[in-house]
C-alpha cells in the first residue's frame, strides 16, 4: 500500500502509519537520489502565532524522518520559514499590536516591526522564536531555512531567471485552473471547494491563501513579484522583462513608483507562491512533504505545483499525505482570553512533550483529532498512563506500542520525563485545592501512599507543573474548588439521622484509611455498610440502589466541604483538606 492509498479501515496490527511511510520514502529516495541523504520538508509562515494545526505540518515529516534515522539512514528534515512572504493582515489578539500595524500590509514579514515589547528584530523572528522553542521541547530536529536569506542573498537567482524564461509554460499550466472574474465576487479557482473559517486559518499559516499567481499585468504574465523600492510593499506590477539582458521594469500600484533593474543582480523580490513552492522542491530535492486538505482541490498550490515542478523545473513532486485538521477541545474559553487559536507553546504549558507527540503519532495524518484544553485532558492522561502500563507489561498492541515509542523519545535518546508520574487528575485536584502552596502540596502527595510516600516535589515534576498551569489558566473560576473555612452549621443541623450516621461511619474510619486507596475504599464503602453489605462487596453483589446511595453520599460531603454538589475526587479532596479540618467541617 502506498502513502496515497492509506485508509482508516486498516487492522490495528497494520496501523503503524509511520513505518509504512518510512518504507515508501526510503524506496522513493533510492529511486530519485540513490546514496544521498533522504530529504523531508515542512513549511511554516511566521505571519502570526504558529498554531497546533500548523504543528501537524512539522510532526508528520518529523515522525517519518525519526523512523528513518532509527533505521540508521541519514535524513534531513527541512523547515522552510516563509518569512519573505507578504504581511497579509494584523492577527487578532496579538499583544503589543494595534491598528497601526496595518500600514505594513504588503511588506515581507521580516520587514514588519515586531509587536511592541518584543526582544526580536522583526515580526517573523518574534513568532518564529516561540515555535523553535516548542520544537526543541518536543525533540524535533530540523534544518531551518529562512526564505528571506535565500532570496536576498541571491541563492535562487538561477531558478528565478529560469522561471522568467519559462513564464509562458507556467502561465499555460495556471490557465487550466483560472476562471473569469465576476464583478463584485472574490476570485476563486476553478472547481475549488469552499474553505470554512477554521480551514482558512490553517491554510493561511502555510501560504496556501496567497491568491496572487503573478498574472494581471498589461505587459503579460510574470511569475515574479518585486517589493517596491519606495514603500517596500509587493503591490507592484511587472511591466516588461527582457530575457537576454534580464532587464525588468515594474510599477508600484500604491505610490506610482517605477524602477528598472537587472534581475540577474536584483534580490528584492520573490517568485509567486504557486511557482516558489515547486521551485524549492526541485532545488532541495524534497522526497516527502505533507500538505493540508486545503491543497486537495483542483488548482491548489500542491496540485498545480506538481505540474510546474515537472514541466518547468525538471524535478518531481514530493510524495506525502494530505493531513486533516486539528481541533481544540475547550477552545471557546481560551479563544476569549487569548484572542486566537492555541500554539504548541500553549499546549506544552499544560501537557508534557510526550503526550503532545503521542497525539500526532497515534493518528494517521488523514484522521482529524482534538487537543484538550478542558476537562478532557484528565481523561487523556488516564489513557496515556494505561498505555504506559500496557507497554511495560508487554500487553500493548503493536501499533500502540510503536506510537508510544515515538512519543517518549527520538532516535538515540528519550525525552526527559516525570520520575514519578502520579495521575494528572490527582495532581490537578491537589493544585486546585492548595492554590499552588508547595508545602501543602507536598503534605498531601506524601499521604497518597504512606508505604511509598512522595518525599520531594521534584519527583512529580514536570507533570505537577503542567497540572497546576492547567488549573490556573484553563479552569474557569466558577469551577475552582474553595474549601469552606467554617462548618455550615445550618446544613449540619438539618441532617436526617441516616445522613448523620453516614458521616459518623466516615469519620470513624478516617485514621485507619488515611491514604488515597484507603479513603477510596472508605467513601465507596460507607453506603454499602449502611445498607447492610460488606464494604468489600463488589458491584455484581450489590443492588442498583447502592450506586444511587453513593452519589447522594458524595453530594452530601461535597456540599459540607466545598459548598457544591461536585468537585475533585473525594479521596483526593479529603487528603487535601486534612483529617482535622475534615472532622471540623463535618461537625465532629
Amino acid at each position: 500500500m502506498t502513502v496515497a492509498q492509506s485508509t482508516s479501515a486498516e487492522p490495528q496490527e497494520n496501523a503503524d502509519w509511520v513505518s509504512r511511510f518510512a518504507d515508501d520514502v526510503i524506496a522513493e529516495s533510492e529511486r530519485r537520489a540513490p546514496g544521498k541523504p533522504v530529504v523531508v520538508a515542512s513549511g511554516l509562515s511566521p505571519s502570526g502565532p504558529i498554531h497546533l494545526g500548523n504543528l501537524r505540518e512539522v510532526m508528520t515529516p518529523h515522525l517519518v524522518a525519526d523512523e528513518i534515522r532509527r533505521r540508521g539512514r541519514t535524513v534531513r528534515h527541512l523547515i522552510s520559514w516563509d518569512d519573505f512572504d507578504r504581511y497579509r493582515k494584523v492577527p487578532n489578539g496579538v499583544p503589543g499590536t494595534d491598528a497601526s500595524w496595518a500600514e505594513h500590509i504588503g511588506k515581507p514579514l521580516t520587514s514588519v516591526p515586531a509587536p511592541a515589547g518584543s526582544a526580536y528584530p522583526n515580526w517573523a523572528e518574534h513568532f518564529k522564536a516561540a515555535m523553535v522553542e516548542a520544537l526543541a521541547d518536543l525533540g524535533v530536529e530540523f534544518d531551518g531555512i529562512s526564505q528571506t536569506e535565500q532570496y536576498t542573498s541571491g541563492t535562487y537567482r538561477e531558478q528565478i531567471l529560469h522561471a522568467m524564461r519559462h513564464r509562458g509554460d507556467i502561465d499555460a499550466i495556471l490557465d487550466q485552473y483560472r476562471t473569469k472574474k465576476d464583478p463584485g465576487k472574490k476570485p476563486q479557482q476553478k472547481n475549488q471547494k469552499p474553505v470554512d473559517e477554521a480551514e482558512l486559518e490553517a491554510a493561511e499559516g502555510s501560504g496556501a491563501a496567497d491568491e496572487d499567481d503573478g498574472s494581471g499585468g498589461t505587459g503579460g504574465y510574470y511569475p515574479y513579484k518585486p517589493f517596491c523600492g519606495e514603500c517596500g510593499k509587493d503591490l507592484t506590477t511587472v511591466t516588461s522583462y527582457d530575457d537576454e539582458t534580464t532587464e525588468l521594469s515594474y510599477t508600484c500600484t500604491l505610490d506610482g513608483f517605477t524602477e528598472t533593474v537587472l534581475l540577474s543582480e536584483f534580490n528584492r523580490g520573490k517568485l509567486v507562491w504557486k511557482v516558489d513552492w515547486p521551485m524549492r522542491w526541485a532545488y532541495e530535492g524534497v522526497i516527502f512533504e505533507p500538505s493540508g486538505v486545503d491543497h486537495s482541490s483542483p488548482g491548489s498550490s500542491f496540485q498545480v505545483g506538481g505540474q510546474i515542478v515537472d514541466q518547468v523545473f525538471g524535478g518531481k513532486q514530493p510524495i506525502g499525505p494530505m493531513y486533516a485538521f486539528v481541533g481544540i477541545s475547550g477552545m471557546a474559553k481560551m479563544s476569549s482570553s487569548k484572542g486566537g487559536v492555541p500554539t504548541p507553546g500553549d499546549a506544552l504549558q499544560i501537557m508534557e512533550p510526550q503526550i503532545l507527540r503521542w497525539l500526532y503519532a497515534r493518528r494517521r495524518p488523514n484522521q482529524s483529532f482534538k487537543i484538550a484544553f478542558d476537562q478532557e485532558i484528565q481523561r487523556l492522561y488516564d489513557e496515556w498512563d494505561k498505555l504506559s502500563a500496557k507497554v511495560a507489561d508487554g500487553s500493548a498492541l503493536p501499533a500502540d506500542a510503536a506510537a508510544y515509542s515515538r512519543a517518549i523519545g527520538v532516535a538515540g535518546r528519550e525525552l526527559p520525563r516525570t520520575p514519578r508520574p502520579l495521575p494528572y487528575r490527582t495532581l490537578a485536584s491537589v493544585a486546585d485545592v492548595t492554590a499552588g502552596d508547595t508545602e501543602q502540596t507536598l503534605r498531601i502527595l506524601s499521604e497518597l501512599d504512606p508505604e511509598n510516600p512522595v518525599t520531594a516535589l521534584v519527583s512529580v515534576r514536570p507533570r505537577l507543573d503542567k497540572a497546576e498551569a492547567w488549573i490556573t489558566k484553563y479552569v474557569p473560576a466558577e469551577s475552582r474548588t474553595i474549601v469552606r473555612t467554617e462548618p455550615d452549621t445550618e446544613a449540619l443541623a438539618a441532617l436526617d439521622e441516616a445522613s448523620r450516621a453516614s458521616i459518623r461511619l466516615l469519620l470513624d474510619g478516617l485514621d485507619s484509611h488515611w491514604s488515597l486507596d484507603g479513603l477510596t475504599h472508605l467513601v465507596y464503602g460507607v453506603p454499602k455498610v449502611q445498607a447492610g453489605y460488606s464494604a468489600d462487596a463488589t458491584a455484581k453483589e450489590l443492588p442498583a440502589e447502592i450506586k444511587v446511595a453513593q452519589r447522594s453520599f458524595f453530594a452530601l460531603l461535597y456540599d459540607l466541604l466545598v459548598g457544591r454538589d461536585t468537585g475533585p475526587r473525594l479521596p483526593t479532596l479529603l487528603l487535601a483538606v486534612g483529617a482535622e479540618r475534615v472532622r471540623r467541617l463535618l461537625g465532629a
